[in-house]
């Protein structure tokens, strides 16, 4: 289990990626200072934007091969809100999220907020990975 990814503020960016296995290139670090200087939900896109207003631009394939290295790795979480809208969240905790669908902001719900009291029967020689919450909201 990845303990430290719980709390990325605490180490260095270099000792949180070289203790989750991750070489810190300076790509890599980059987007490991952008993205865990604060907890967030962000998209692919608001990172490479980001960043590339710096010193040191990223492709746009970079920015995306490391967030899936960083979340294979505990580091983020993937939020799918749909195939053409996914957020990157710094918070590794168990949590769920509202969308509000007019902002496009997603915002963190406490897991605690919400009680699951049934579940439908799992299809045969699978077992629940994790439920993940998404309550869609719009502005009044």
């Amino acid at each position: 289990m990845n303990t430290h990814a719980k709390q990325p503020k605490q180490l260095s960016i270099d000792t949180l990626l070289i203790e989750s296995d991750i070489t810190p290139t300076q790509q890599r670090l980059e987007i490991a200072r952008f993205l865990f200087g604060k907890q967030q939900h962000v998209s692919a896109d608001q990172i490479l934007n980001s960043i590339n207003q710096g010193q040191h631009p990223v492709s746009k394939a970079t920015v995306y091969n490391t967030l899936g290295l960083f979340a294979s790795k505990g580091l983020l979480r993937e939020v799918i809100i749909d195939p053409n809208k996914v957020f990157y969240d710094t918070n590794t905790e168990k949590h769920h999220h509202f969308y509000n669908t007019d902002t496009c902001d997603l915002t963190d719900i406490n897991s605690d907020d919400i009680t699951i009291s049934q579940l439908p029967n799992l299809p045969k020689g699978t077992d629940i990975q994790s439920v993940d919450v998404i309550i869609k909201v719009k502005n009044q």
